[in-house]
């Protein structure tokens, strides 16, 4: 014991990490062929989570508020880049569009809750500031991700009610708006279901650390909560500002919708 946590060292990671033979056992077994995935996402996930805690070490000695807004957007660059990963479609600007949405989104509520809810001394303290800003972030690119692929495939399915009603003298906001209210809504359902079921039947990260690490439950239970209702609200304006930039990008000023901008993604 130490500080209040059992410390875990690299033999202890080493095996745990024997615990992902189960997911390679399962794949041969059924013929899956994700036995190369599941190396590469194993090794992936090893360096860079030792990558991340050298660096964050190095930042939390510093505690210079430059760093911090450094690897904050960092953070967000990576995150925007990773939302558009997983859509299926593409479009000119779509990388800068979903960036601008995370990194407005997770900024906003990410400086609110550390100005008036946290109150952290200094007002930069990576301690707080970095892990509120990755949980945020985290969870705005799923919903941005999710929304905009619910977005683009929902135009190209309705492309001819969509065009219909811009033929009948329809703004491109009334006829898109069932398109953009149902990608919105899918880009926040996974947090809401989060929200119904966490302390039920899942204990969230946060949560969980600050147990482990010797917190009294209660105040890690009030953290958890500051953090859920962080999320859901950048998941809400992040994928609303994704989904809002695509909407302008694909449909223009002369109320045509212009899917011939539209193209499919390139998969491996």
């Amino acid at each position: 014991m130490d500080a209040g946590y059992v410390q875990l060292g690299y033999g202890e990671v080493a095996l745990a990490a024997g615990l992902i033979l189960i997911n390679g056992a399962l794949s041969l077994a059924l013929g899956l062929g994700l036995e190369r995935r599941l190396m590469v996402a194993s090794v992936r996930t090893v360096v860079q989570l030792l990558l991340i805690g050298y660096l964050l070490k190095f930042i939390f000695g510093l505690r210079h508020p430059l760093w911090v807004l450094l690897l904050g957007l960092v953070m967000v660059a990576l995150a925007g880049h990773a939302a558009v990963g997983r859509v299926s479609g593409r479009f000119r600007g779509i990388y800068a569009g979903s960036t601008v949405s995370v990194l407005v989104s997770s900024f906003l509520v990410t400086g609110l809750a550390v100005a008036a809810i946290v109150r952290p001394r200094p007002w930069y303290e990576p301690q707080y500031v970095i892990p509120l800003l990755g949980m945020v972030l985290g969870n705005a690119l799923n919903g941005v991700s999710l929304g905009l692929d619910r977005f683009l495939e929902g135009l190209a399915r309705r492309r001819d009610q969509v065009e219909g009603l811009l033929a009948l003298g329809a703004t491109r906001w009334e006829a898109c708006r069932d398109v953009i209210r149902d990608a919105v809504r899918t880009g926040m359902v996974p947090t809401l279901n989060s929200m119904a079921v966490v302390g039920l039947v899942s204990l969230p990260g946060m949560m969980t650390g600050q147990i482990l690490a010797g917190a009294d439950p209660a105040d890690a239970v009030r953290y958890q909560i500051v953090i859920m209702f962080m999320i859901a609200a950048a998941t809400a304006l992040g994928t609303l500002g994704a989904v809002a930039y695509a909407y302008r990008s694909l449909l223009d000023g002369f109320h045509r919708l212009r899917l011939d901008r539209l193209s499919r993604a390139q998969r491996d």
